[in-house]
């Protein structure tokens, strides 16, 4: 089984606008199980700890295996997401490993 991480520190610095950019994103991206079926596992949250170094989202998530991972990457749906995310986004985190 493949663990997918991905973590995103918003570009926004205005308060008002990285919350509607927090909240556009996670709309987006919790869509995504019910339409891709590789998906196993799919958890997306938001930092509550008020530490100014700490990223601002993150993904975690569970597939069968590299492939199902890149079906996943892949996906019309998922490509949409990105359409999403990556306007609102200054840096992303990613790591997959094996668990």
């Amino acid at each position: 089984m493949i663990r997918h991480v991905v973590s995103w520190k918003l570009a926004a610095t205005d308060a008002a606008q990285r919350e509607l950019d927090a909240a556009a994103i996670i709309e987006g991206l919790e869509s995504l199980p019910a339409l891709i079926p590789e998906i196993l596992f799919f958890q997306v949250g938001r930092n509550v700890a008020p530490y100014a170094d700490n990223w601002d989202l993150t993904l975690v998530a569970d597939y069968d295996s590299l492939d199902a991972l890149e079906a996943y990457q892949v996906h019309p749906e998922h490509q949409r997401v990105v359409a999403i995310v990556k306007p609102r986004v200054g840096a992303r985190s990613n790591v997959d490993f094996e668990v």
